[in-house]
């Protein structure tokens, strides 16, 4: 089997905080105004907010994580790291192009749509079928973590076209999409150590 380098470790791991942590901060420093059950991230992304700088920087490192994570998850499907790099690089896009600081935008909304599908079939795309695979690379793990990111994204979707607690649902998608990568790099890892103790 081929090694993931620890190095992936980090990228995957600081991927979910650095989300998290620019929309906490952003959110901090537009202060009262922003409502985070009912507003996307996208608000806290887009030109003229407090915050703006803080959520551009999370996503662009986001999007980075990503795309070394990509690079270094070589047990992976070659099909399902290319989904993981093309979601780490429209993120990167999501940060370059955001969203106005009122109404909506077409382009926003493609690139952030093609974001989402593409961190959602990456883990059905990477999984490898070959009995002994890495616990994050199975079938059944990596159909279940797919089917779960398209519900919270259908979620998202409703809360946004109902104006309801789009913010919420949003995070929730975001953070799974975020941490599953760590979560399939750690089972690689520890699949790689119980096989090869000497490593």
């Amino acid at each position: 089997m081929r090694i993931v380098p620890r190095w992936a470790l980090l990228s995957s791991g600081c991927a979910p905080v650095l989300l998290a942590g620019g929309w906490a901060i952003a959110a901090v420093l537009e202060g009262p105004a922003y409502d985070p059950v009912n507003q996307t991230i996208s608000v806290l992304a887009a030109y003229g907010a407090a915050g703006f700088w803080v959520m551009t920087a999370g996503l662009l490192a986001l999007g980075l994580c990503h795309l070394l994570t990509a690079w270094g998850l070589r047990p992976a499907a070659l099909a399902g790291r290319m989904a993981l790099a093309g979601g780490g690089a429209v993120t990167l896009a999501v940060a370059l192009f955001p969203a106005p600081s009122s109404g909506g935008s077409l382009r926003h909304g493609f690139i952030a749509g093609a974001g989402f599908a593409l961190l959602a079939v990456w883990p059905v795309l990477a999984a490898d079928r070959r009995r002994g695979a890495p616990w994050g690379l199975r079938p059944a793990p990596s159909f279940a973590a797919t089917a779960l990111i398209v519900v919270t994204a259908a979620w998202f979707v409703l809360e946004l076209h109902r104006h309801g607690a789009a913010g919420v649902a949003e995070r929730v998608v975001t953070s799974i999409q975020s941490l599953w990568p760590f979560v399939v790099v750690a089972s690689c890892v520890r699949h790689t150590e119980e096989h090869n103790p000497a490593m």
